[in-house]
């Protein structure tokens, strides 16, 4: 079993690895160099086997190659988004308690909280772009087993409370990785388009660490924008996957016109639910099957994906990956019920989280996904919801994923959440929509009439100008509740 700075090793030394922002490639010989580098400037500093490094990062370099760096040390990899506003980032920074935090002074977002927080950019890690702010810090224990030893410690988004850390293994990111590559067929011969952040766990290890364990490069746009996309594609990315909102915003900008991409192979989306009709939009206008996947954090990401088994054009999140075990606990009538997973990808718990660790995790190895799915027969999973999201209106539950996927069919809708909120002895339907213009909140109404039982109908269907959204491209339902319902108007 790999550890995961050993995931870089055996490459071509000339072959490309790394496309940085500003255009500069770094060959697989060069980053193992700046890896090498890099642990042992880390190692000046301070930093030992057990203790944390926080990354705080835009997509660059950098991120694969501090990843790598304190993999090899046997320190815990922390990465953040350099995004994320002070008190965000404080709070981490608290929990995680790093013997070490790194900024990336090309990136105009980390360069302000390096000069907020003090951190110095001298030394072996200026060289390397980076400034440095050490702080004292207990190392955690450091085991010889690469599905044992702490990685990567990634917190969650926190679309509805406060992020937890993940405590991830080597044995964890090396196998998504793997597994990843497989299913995608990636080789040397692939350009990986990473237009979403590599402090997250979807790009981190299913697309920065899987293009690099597959010998392939890995094309780094330090913000995602249409532009961006569209000229990665045109210079011969091969791969492109991103959330289904960003798929929304491209096809805007191509009015059904197909882009110029002259190596592109392969489409993949993850992150939030797939709408059957964005779907078949995106197919028609690339001429490629748009493939979906489903994971979260505490699997490192990994659950299901399309890329096995045969097309769909539905929007199930696909089969299970191989080495899994799932099971469906307490399913309804309708066959739907909790999701739970087994295998490599599995986190090791929550960090200094215990009680919150033993919710999760069940005493046979199960983690606890929250999510509600239902399996076809052949093995494919459709999510339906969140477990705490689920809705019961007068007795019957409904599912925010159900109505929010009719939201997204409507002519004029741009994006859409769904939430509950009690009252009296029930709950309502709230909804949330942004809308292009010249799209009356009338139409959409209407349209969910005619598609919709009584019980599933919003009571509330509110208009915003935009969606609260996380660093990772999520909206955040709980803040959008807050600020936007004392706007609402009638019920639809």
């Amino acid at each position: 079993m790999a550890w995961l700075d050993e995931l870089i090793a055996g490459h071509p030394a000339t072959a490309p690895a790394l496309v940085e922002p500003d255009g500069l490639c770094l060959t697989y010989g060069a980053l193992r160099a700046a890896v090498a580098e890099a642990a042992e400037a880390l190692r000046e500093a301070g930093v030992a086997p057990g203790d944390r490094v926080m990354l705080i990062a835009e997509n660059s370099a950098a991120v694969a190659i501090i990843a790598l760096a304190t993999s090899r040390l046997r320190a815990w990899f922390v990465p953040v988004n350099a995004r994320l506003t002070a008190a965000e980032l404080a709070g981490l920074s608290a929990h995680a308690e790093p013997r070490m935090t790194l900024y990336t002074m090309a990136a105009p977002a980390a360069r302000a909280h390096a000069e907020r927080d003090g951190a110095e950019s001298a030394g072996r890690l200026g060289a390397l772009g980076l400034a440095a702010r050490p702080a004292p810090s207990k190392p955690e224990r450091v085991a010889e087993d690469p599905a044992a030893q702490v990685a990567a410690l990634v917190y969650t988004s926190g679309t509805t409370g406060q992020p937890k850390g993940v405590m991830l293994s080597h044995r964890s990111l090396v196998w998504n990785a793997q597994i990843a590559a497989e299913m995608r067929g990636l080789g040397p011969q692939d350009q990986l388009l990473l237009a979403i952040p590599a402090t997250h766990i979807m790009a981190l290890a299913t697309g920065l660490l899987a293009g690099l364990q597959a010998g392939a490069s890995v094309r780094l746009m330090a913000r995602f924008s249409v532009e961006g996309v569209l000229e990665g594609l045109a210079q011969g990315a091969s791969v492109l996957s991103v959330v289904p909102q960003v798929y929304r915003q491209i096809l805007a900008r191509l009015e059904g016109v197909p882009p110029q991409a002259p190596q592109l192979r392969q489409l993949g989306c993850g992150g939030a639910p797939l709408d059957p009709a964005l779907k078949a939009q995106v197919e028609a206008v690339f001429g490629l099957p748009l493939h979906n996947g489903y994971g979260m954090t505490e699997a490192g990401p990994g659950i299901a994906s399309t890329t096995q088994g045969p097309l769909r054009a539905d929007g199930s999140v696909g089969y299970p990956f191989p080495g899994l075990r799932l099971r469906l606990d307490r399913p309804d009538a309708a066959g739907v019920g909790e999701l739970l997973v087994r295998g490599p990808g599995v986190m090791l718990g929550y960090y200094r989280a215990p009680g919150l660790t033993a919710e999760a995790l069940t005493e046979d190895g199960f983690l606890r996904t929250g999510d509600l799915v239902r399996q076809d027969p052949d093995g494919a999973l459709h999510l339906v919801g969140r477990a705490k999201e689920l809705i019961i209106r007068s007795g019957f539950n409904v599912y925010p994923v159900e109505v929010e996927s009719v939201l997204l069919s409507c002519p004029g809708v741009l994006q859409a959440a769904v939430t509950g909120r009690p009252t009296d002895d029930n709950e309502e339907v709230l909804a949330f929509v942004t809308l292009a213009p010249g799209t009356e909140a009338a139409s959409v109404s209407d349209w969910l009439n005619a598609r919709l039982a009584p019980y599933k109908r919003p009571q509330h269907l509110v208009v915003v100008e935009a969606m609260p959204m996380t660093a990772a491209g999520k909206i955040r339902k709980a803040e959008l509740v807050a600020l936007a319902l004392p706007s609402a108007g009638s019920p639809p």
